[in-house]
């Protein structure tokens, strides 16, 4: 079994993404954004990048951590 890549050294990597922000977000970009690679190596993970810098590193999660991170934080 291959591990999993854990980032993206550029997100600009990330091909047809669509990358989204929260709804409570405000306009000074201090927040992050998501997005879910659906082809390549990060097909199935969870991509997220600081809003800040849109063409840096993208951190990669499995749907189950990340869904496990945002209930932590709840």
């Amino acid at each position: 079994m291959t591990a999993l890549p854990r980032n993206v050294p550029a997100s600009t990597d990330l091909h047809d993404v669509r990358w989204l922000r929260s709804s409570y977000s405000t306009g000074a970009n201090n927040c992050v954004e998501t997005a879910r690679p659906r082809s390549g190596p990060w097909a199935g993970l969870l991509a997220v990048r600081d809003s800040k810098a849109t063409a840096g590193p993208a951190l990669l999660f499995s749907p189950e951590s990340w869904a496990g991170f945002v209930a932590t934080l709840r």
